[in-house]
């Protein structure tokens, strides 16, 4: 059986990596001529995510590239004294198991663990699907697969193509996320630097290993602005303006904006959609249920779907019209949840008032104030997210064949 991911980021590798453990054909298919390598920002890896990491084989060179996040130092806007807190602390108390790394070495991790078994297919599109499977693309002549997965994220081809337009499924939540790379020299080992001001959050932060650093920035809209999610002109312009003069280390990043090697911006936007799947074609990951880029945790969501979707197909012998359902059925809680998590962390997170910027100031200053015991309890109350996510279960999985179709054939399986 020969499925088709479309997205080589971190859900469709890690789907493929699975699939081909069960005995699946697969053939990822990238829009990108190459592994993106956008400066992301840093994303969480929360205890099932982590269990599903070490099951690939993975989980060493994941904390060789973990950012070694230690420490938080916050302002709050008009404020003279900062905040200094121990993240250890905080993610040790909401989760047994966590990592903190780069969205894009995380991306390179898992199709280093993929590439050898699964076809991958860069500089291309789909752009048909057909109910019968055959699958037209933008430069490659069409080809025919079983079934054809979108993990292509919140802006997903695949769901357009197989559901409908995006405005059809989004629920704008009120916030907007940019980040852009900044020179090494900003960084401070292990630290990462927040400033906080009325509907308005920016921080900075390194990785031990690489040579540049990270600005992120989250800021409240009452509405949608007028802004194309490919207009990056016009994203900068909206940054600066939400953003200078919050603080002079602030302004200081955005004076990088003009020089940056890498930048993203985008509405922090959740997906509400009845099914994932349509026919032969079903979603995983933020292409199917992201709940808010940046506050929901859809990192390790995407890995659970990615695990879940493809253990309901080895269990389904690769009839998706059982896999399909019995996927969305055990990922329909988690995804419930996340929503409800991202909402309540975006209000945290980007205060409306300055009670709560004061609020969010107080609440970190007193997890680093008290002993250890009272601030681990303190910390279980407030990260309901974090815990959220450490305590989803993950399903047992038929095992898995001594050897798949695909690496039997040199890792191309049929009509490749």
């Amino acid at each position: 059986m020969h499925v088709l991911i479309s997205g080589a980021s971190i859900a469709g590798p890690a789907l493929a990596y699975w699939l081909t453990r069960h005995g699946f054909s697969v053939t990822v298919v990238e829009r990108a001529p190459a592994l993106r390598r956008t400066g992301g920002h840093a994303v969480d890896l929360f205890q099932p995510a982590m269990d599903i990491t070490e099951r690939m084989g993975v989980l060493q060179a994941v904390a060789e590239r973990a950012t070694g996040a230690r420490r938080m130092t916050l302002l709050r806007e008009g404020a003279r004294r900062p905040v200094r807190v121990d993240l250890a602390r905080i993610f040790s108390a909401a989760s047994d198991r966590h990592v903190e790394i780069m969205r894009d070495d995380l991306s390179e991790i898992y199709y280093d663990a993929t590439r050898d078994d699964a076809e991958y297919v860069f500089g291309d599109s789909i752009t048909a699907i057909s109910p019968d499977g055959e699958v037209r693309f933008e430069n490659a002549a069409p080809r025919r697969f079983d079934l054809v997965v979108g993990a292509d994220g919140l802006h997903s081809n695949v769901r357009r193509l197989a559901f409908g337009d995006e405005s059809l499924f989004a629920e704008f939540i009120g916030a907007y996320l940019g980040v852009l790379t900044l020179p090494r020299s900003y960084a401070r080992d292990g630290e990462t630097l927040v400033h906080v001001g009325v509907g308005r959050t920016a921080g900075m932060y390194g990785a031990r290993h690489l040579d540049d650093a990270r600005a992120l920035f989250l800021f409240r809209s009452e509405r949608e602005l007028d802004c194309h999610y490919r207009d990056v002109p016009r994203q900068k312009e909206l940054l600066r303006d939400a953003f200078t003069g919050l603080h002079a280390d602030v302004d200081r990043w955005l004076a990088e904006l003009d020089r940056t090697p890498a930048f993203y911006f985008d509405s922090i936007t959740q997906l509400h959609m009845d099914t994932w799947s349509r026919g032969r074609v079903t979603l995983v990951g933020d292409a199917g249920y992201c709940p808010g880029p940046a506050v929901g945790g859809s990192t390790t969501l995407a890995i659970v779907g990615a695990y879940v979707l493809a253990g309901e197909l080895a269990r389904a012998g690769g009839d998706h019209e059982r896999a399909f359902p019995a996927y969305e059925a055990a990922m329909a809680d988690h995804v419930r949840g996340s929503r409800a998590a991202a909402l309540s962390a975006a209000k945290t997170l980007v205060p409306a008032s300055g009670l709560g910027a004061w609020g969010l100031a107080q609440g970190a200053r007193l997890l680093s104030a008290l002993p250890a015991r009272p601030s681990r309890a303190l910390a279980r109350l407030t990260t309901k997210s974090a815990r959220l996510y450490a305590t989803m279960p993950l399903p047992d999985c038929p095992p898995s064949p001594a050897a798949s179709p695909a690496r039997a054939a040199g890792g191309r399986g049929p009509g490749a």
